[in-house]
């Protein structure tokens, strides 16, 4: 526990002007990040007397070991650069709302020619306009199939519309006339916009002039006695108007607004956000929170609207917010709502009528919502707690394990062998922690070396993060000054050799090694130490246990290798899959929990999760491997050259007969580039030819497959 006096700035160095202020840790980890009017004022109250502090700040201030600060000029900068702040460091101590849920929107694909109207969940994209959220799928669909009588825009897929396209068929929509059938031209591509233009007006709420026009429409039809064509008009508008009944009118004068509660208690706040669109309810979603920093309802508003407008722009933001509370600086805030809207926000408390009464109502879901949550949490917590504890009982350690490291090592037959580190906090899996590993001190199969490996290079860059942060003590300091404290030479291979490739889950482009550790934490492509920027660091946290999947010779190695670097203070345990037995490092019987054990569930869950995560590694290595040609050995040469040259070319044998000259004439190709095509080529010899067994003709490679 740090003293704060031991970091505290002279009151003479910190400005009194606003600004954006950042407590770090021990480890230059970013904890908390504000604002404030006036630095020299905020910071002062960080740095009284421990016992006048309130006991989240408190523990803030003990844990940070300096602050630092960004002036700027106006209040309106200090809100947004807090939240570019909050959003990059992420950290601890700052509230951080959770989406309770991925809300489905109704979308619109302006940008496309033909646009298309589908169910979206996820990030928004540039070019979409969007409706809602929903609070299910199922009343999007149903709002769709309303409105496809009056406008048929097309729903279908990129791959359906295509089809249709080339067949000259169109879909069955397009048959029933809930589809105007665009992909085989039975409108142009500025009549399907019109359709799609009046859905959106419809759904952002002007809905009377499509109903009062339709009805005209229907009359008229009437009078020159085109009855079939008056009863169509007279089920559009009826449709429409069912479609309007959905969604209730709540505000008689055709509103655009947000209404935003909060409901709270010691420990977390939830929140609820009613979107109001012409008068209209259009969309409902919700945020759960931790009570991690000491705010006040004001305070919970204001990270509430950064959190729901920091990423839009236009229409996206409401004319009108309507909050239980102003936030501390409601001109400030009201400045950054209305240049993200591009036109002036009204932000205040409804005080009486009918905006005041939906408030109400908006506030009575927060309670719920709060509630709810703290009756979910609440047995995922005694559960959690209850597997830990049966750990460290069986597995006989002096606390919990509230980090927990496993590691699984897959490959086939030998080839592609590769390992996966994953690591579950307080018995949930943390995903940005994951990390993956290429085995490279040895070739061939040998699961007990591939362990001992990994384990070593894991914390190998442990140790360097610690002496690079100055947590090594004087006294321990090595003799010897051609070796670091970590017991690796400067020119050791273990601190330059590549840094795990997956910090994101599966599925996520990651970054490719390059000629050291990858950035937070490790070195440049030169070789040299980056600065800290507060981010988390790739191995700088320590887990109290690491399981390996493997019995005895693998916890072995594992516990082998910790002891090479001279770490005696991390548990070690392995779970072996034929009779979930538990190892130990020096027992010769295995720990056997029972079958209904939460301690076993947890293991087992861990020890698939890290199974998964190597698999799924594996497999992609795999078939990178098997797609690649001989091409991919070219240093520089990208997908898209690759590309043109067998277009030119028509086939990597072709492009292999080819003269330095001809390749050259191909464009974006330099001589350079086609001098080391061509060696390239040349160094590998081509395939025999491969034979059909059934006519006995030889198959003869060609561009994107085989022919006769």
């Amino acid at each position: 526990m740090a003293d704060p006096s031991s970091y505290r700035p002279k009151p003479g160095q910190i400005p009194d002007s606003p600004g954006v202020y950042r407590f770090r840790d021990e480890h230059r980890r970013v904890i908390y990040v504000g604002k404030a009017k006036n630095l020299r004022q905020r910071l002062a109250n960080y740095f009284q007397d421990l016992a006048a502090l309130h006991p989240r700040t408190r523990t803030m201030v003990t844990t940070a070991a300096s602050v630092e600060w960004t002036v700027v000029s106006t209040e309106v900068e200090a809100l947004q650069l807090e939240y570019s702040w909050i959003k990059e460091y992420d950290p601890r101590f700052n509230v951080k709302y959770r989406d309770d849920k991925s809300y489905p929107y109704l979308a619109v694909t302006l940008d496309e020619e033909f646009p298309r109207v589908q169910v979206m969940r996820g990030a928004k994209k540039k070019g979409v306009r969007y409706f809602g959220p929903y609070g299910h799928a199922w009343a999007i669909r149903e709002t769709v199939d309303l409105m496809l009588r009056v406008f048929p825009v097309r729903t279908c897929s990129a791959g359906v519309f295509k089809n249709a396209a080339r067949t000259g068929r169109p879909c069955l929509l397009g048959y029933i006339g809930k589809c105007s059938a665009p992909c085989v031209g039975r409108v142009t591509p500025e009549e399907h916009r019109e359709l799609a233009d009046g859905f959106c007006d419809f759904m952002a709420g002007r809905t009377g002039t499509y109903i009062r026009r339709l009805e005209k429409d229907m009359m008229a039809a009437a009078e020159e006695m085109e009855y079939e064509r008056a009863a169509r008009l007279r089920d559009d508008v009826e449709a429409l108007k069912r479609a309007m009944e959905k969604s209730a009118v709540v505000l008689a004068d055709a509103t655009d607004a947000d209404l935003i509660a909060v409901a709270e208690d010691e420990l977390e706040a939830a929140v609820q956000i009613f979107h109001v669109r012409g008068g209209r309810v259009r969309g409902q979603r919700g945020w759960v929170t931790d009570r991690v920093e000491n705010v006040d309802i004001s305070g919970l508003v204001e990270h509430a609207l950064q959190q729901l407008y920091g990423e839009e722009t236009g229409d996206a933001v409401p004319k009108e917010v309507l909050v239980p509370a102003l936030p501390e600086d409601p001109d400030a805030v009201s400045q950054w709502l209305a240049a993200r809207r591009g036109s002036q926000v009204s932000l205040r408390i409804p005080q009486r009528g009918d905006k005041k009464d939906l408030m109400a109502t908006v506030q009575r879901n927060a309670q719920q919502a709060l509630a709810l949550h703290k009756t979910k949490r609440a047995s995922d917590l005694t559960t959690r707690s209850r597997a830990l504890e049966e750990i460290a009982e069986a597995l006989g350690l002096d606390s919990a394990p509230l980090r927990i490291e496993c590691y699984d090592v897959s490959h086939l037959q030998g080839d592609d062998v590769v390992a996966s580190m994953v690591v579950f906090e307080d018995g949930l899996a943390r995903k940005s922690e994951y990390r993956r590993f290429q085995i490279k001190g040895f070739e061939g199969q040998d699961d007990v070396r591939s362990m001992h490996e990994v384990v070593g290079r894991r914390f190998k860059r442990y140790l360097q993060e610690k002496e690079r942060t100055g947590e090594w003590a004087e006294a321990s300091a090595p003799a010897d000054p051609t070796t670091s404290p970590s017991g690796l030479a400067p020119d050791d291979p273990a601190l330059t050799d590549p840094a795990p490739t997956d910090p994101v889950p599966d599925g996520l482009p990651v970054a490719a090694g390059t000629g050291g550790p990858l950035p937070d934490g490790g070195t440049d492509a030169a070789g040299e130490l980056r600065e800290d920027d507060g981010r988390p660091k790739r191995f700088a946290y320590p887990p109290q246990l690491v399981v390996v999947d493997g019995g005895r010779p693998q916890v072995a190695a594992a516990r082998r290798a910790l002891d090479e670097l001279g770490i005696d203070d991390i548990a070690v345990c392995g779970l072996a899959k034929r009779l979930e037995e538990v190892w130990l490092p020096d027992d010769d019987d295995p720990v056997v929990l029972p079958r209904s054990s939460e301690g076993l569930y947890l293991l087992q869950r861990v020890r698939d999760e890290a199974h998964r995560f190597a698999i799924t590694y594996q497999r992609a290595k795999r078939a990178k491997r098997i797609r690649s040609g001989p091409l991919d050995a070219v240093v520089g040469l990208g997908e898209t050259r690759k590309q043109a040259l067998i277009k030119h070319f028509g086939s990597v044998k072709k492009l292999r007969q080819a003269t330095i000259d001809e390749i050259c004439a191909v464009p974006g190709i330099g001589r350079r580039t086609a001098e080391s095509v061509a060696v390239a080529l040349a160094s590998t010899a081509p395939a025999a030819p491969a034979v059909n067994t059934a006519t006995g003709e030889i198959i003869e490679e060609n561009d994107g497959g085989s022919t006769t």
